[in-house]
């Protein structure tokens, strides 16, 4: 049950501008969540959420970036540089890259903390990532397919 609501907590955090706890418990609530501020506080604080400040000027909860400045580049550029195509089978997307790059890339995609990827596993020069659903195997296409046309 914990582990399904915080995935529901970063799902939300994601497609919503959630501002305060009580936003955060009453979208949890409409997904059938039954929470209290206490379980809510500590859920934050094992996710280390943190918050920042939107377009709008409001403030909104979002993951806390767990690694060094300047690395998301790195990563980015490795994916870049590395990658070759991929493919889709239902839920596990075939990524091929350059020969001798795949654990480079892999690490690249963990890196990138997307929901939808529930980890990945490196050969030679192939990765095979699990995804969480047919629909969230598109989107991480896609969100790879940006990232790699850049």
């Amino acid at each position: 049950m914990k582990n399904a609501r915080q995935e529901k907590i970063v799902e939300l955090i994601t497609l919503y501008e959630i501002e305060t706890q009580e936003e955060l418990a009453s979208y949890l609530e409409q997904e059938g969540f039954h929470v209290t501020q206490a379980t809510i506080s500590r859920d934050i604080r094992e996710l280390k959420l943190t918050k920042l400040t939107a377009a709008d000027g409001k403030q909104k909860y979002t993951l806390m970036q767990s690694h060094a400045p300047g690395m998301n580049d790195k990563y980015l550029r490795v994916l870049k540089d590395g990658f070759v195509s991929m493919d889709m089978a239902q839920n596990i997307l075939v990524v091929k890259t350059v020969s001798g790059m795949a654990m480079a890339v892999a690490a690249a995609i963990d890196a990138m903390h997307w929901t939808e990827v529930a980890g990945c596993i490196a050969g030679d020069d192939t990765i095979m990532c699990a995804i969480r659903s047919t629909d969230d195997t598109l989107r991480v296409m896609d969100k790879i397919q940006k990232i790699v046309r850049a």
